[in-house]
């Protein structure tokens, strides 16, 4: 079994976009006969519950492959997930420094897909910063996808952060990376792809 987790970004939904049609491309390869379980949870507004969340259901599954895909904070918090599971990660103009950047955002917010709103709290932070990963391990796992017109994050910021890892480096485009569907068939021949030095176990 392949478990394909997708996390979405600040102010984001499983009704984004991109997680639309990536879970499009998975339900594909299920109807082929692939054993791919897919999960793309609302994540808390809270860091910290957010990582709790998606730890408990990694930790409640059997799969012999593990992948994460995350979206701007959501390639923040799959980067760190990264780290503590054997697993492939991709990455879609991830937030690098978000507790420095969402220090604007503290207060009440409005999520870009329903009506709900929600308190990005102060404590969020600090949150943050206690999943910070300084360095990544075994860089090949990870796949970098780049958009130079993010008008939102700082695309120099991310090929800095991950240099040893695939990258796929847009020219224009903008943070949303409104051309998804033309790199989905890169991103899934990457997940999809045997690495030879992933250890295909879960961490004990």
């Amino acid at each position: 079994m392949h478990l394909f987790v997708y996390l979405h970004g600040f102010k984001s939904s499983p009704l984004s976009n991109k997680a639309q049609l990536t879970k499009a491309a998975i339900e594909q390869r299920i109807q082929l006969g692939e054993q791919i379980t897919w999960y793309c949870p609302q994540l808390p507004a809270s860091p910290r519950a957010a990582i709790a969340m998606v730890r408990e259901h990694i930790d409640k599954q059997t799969f012999s492959h593990l992948s994460l895909m995350g979206s701007s904070l959501g390639g923040y918090y799959a980067t760190h997930l990264g780290e503590l599971f054997p697993s492939k990660v991709s990455l879609l103009n991830p937030a690098i420094e978000p507790a420095r950047d969402l220090q604007k955002y503290i207060g009440e917010q409005k999520s870009w897909h329903q009506e709900e709103v929600f308190h990005f709290l102060p404590e969020y932070i600090e949150e943050l910063q206690e999943i910070y990963v300084e360095k990544i391990n075994q860089a090949e796992r990870y796949f970098l996808l780049v958009a130079k017109g993010d008008e939102v994050l700082d695309w120099r910021e991310m090929i800095a952060k991950y240099p040893d890892a695939q990258q796929l480096i847009l020219e224009g485009g903008d943070h949303a990376i409104s051309d998804y569907p033309n790199y989905l068939n890169q991103l899934m021949q990457f997940h999809f792809t045997a690495l030879a030095s992933l250890t295909h176990l879960k961490p004990t």
